[in-house]
């Protein structure tokens, strides 16, 4: 069974949050650098962002055809 992964950590740049081992970041099992909490990289409402912020609803869903002109033709 996977750990619950806290949300709002007291000290998240202490522990690796890799995978669900989350080591201390002087005892790493997994890699060699640490993979920072995701509050850590987009602020303390990282949980409200959701899948609207990474794809906007105004973007075509095919791409469109442009006409090309050639001058002197």
């Amino acid at each position: 069974m996977a750990k619950k992964f806290p949300l709002h950590p007291a000290n998240p740049e202490r522990i690796c949050w890799g995978c669900n081992q989350f080591c201390a970041t002087d005892a790493m099992a997994c890699a060699n650098e640490r993979s920072p909490h995701p509050a850590e990289l987009f602020g303390d409402d990282w949980m409200a962002w959701g899948d609207q912020q990474l794809a906007p609803n105004d973007t075509p869903t095919a791409p469109t055809a442009l006409a090309v002109t050639h001058p002197g033709k």
